[in-house]
């Protein structure tokens, strides 16, 4: 029987899953909350016993009203606690497409999303927060390369011999 107080004293991690979406020319869909500056991927928090992928697609359907279609994992990103009192966060980056009929599809929750857009993958730092933007570059490499990328705030660690990180 598992110690359940043993595990009960564990540090708990918080999550968050978000869609990389991209149209037929290679434009990155983002959506502009009303409570936060800036713009962001389609996503939010991974509820209590919910996967990161279940997260993924339920946000997707809360904030742009359809599923749209997921590839796959393109990148995990663990981010340090920040100054402003956000605690570390593993956020997971589903990649996909999103097809002209699904954009014309799209419907905004009003008192979450005022807006949607689709930019050129170049002009995100110019409008996302640096948490976000961030992962932006590794992300894009990696679904095109079809390989998941591992990310620190946004870096990919050095690993030295036999895997381990270095340093």
């Amino acid at each position: 029987m598992p110690d359940l107080a043993y595990y009960a004293s564990l540090p708990r991690s918080r999550g968050a899953a978000a869609a990389l979406l991209l149209d037929d020319l290679g434009r990155v869909l983002l959506v502009k909350p009303t409570y936060s500056e800036g713009w962001f991927l389609p996503g939010g928090v991974i509820e209590t016993d919910e996967s990161p992928l279940a997260a993924c697609v339920r946000e997707c359907r809360e904030e742009l009203g359809l599923v749209p279609r997921l590839d796959g994992l393109v990148c995990v990103d663990w981010g340090s606690p920040r100054d402003d009192g956000v605690d570390s966060v593993n956020v997971f980056v589903f990649g996909g497409a999103i097809s002209d009929a699904e954009l014309a599809a799209i419907r905004l929750p009003p008192d979450e999303l005022s807006d949607h857009v689709l930019v050129a993958p170049e002009k995100i730092p110019e409008l996302s927060p640096a948490h976000v933007s961030r992962r932006m570059e590794p992300s894009l490499r990696a679904l095109a390369d079809g390989r998941p990328v591992y990310l620190e705030d946004g870096r990919e660690p050095a690993f030295g011999a036999a895997g381990r990180p270095a340093g």
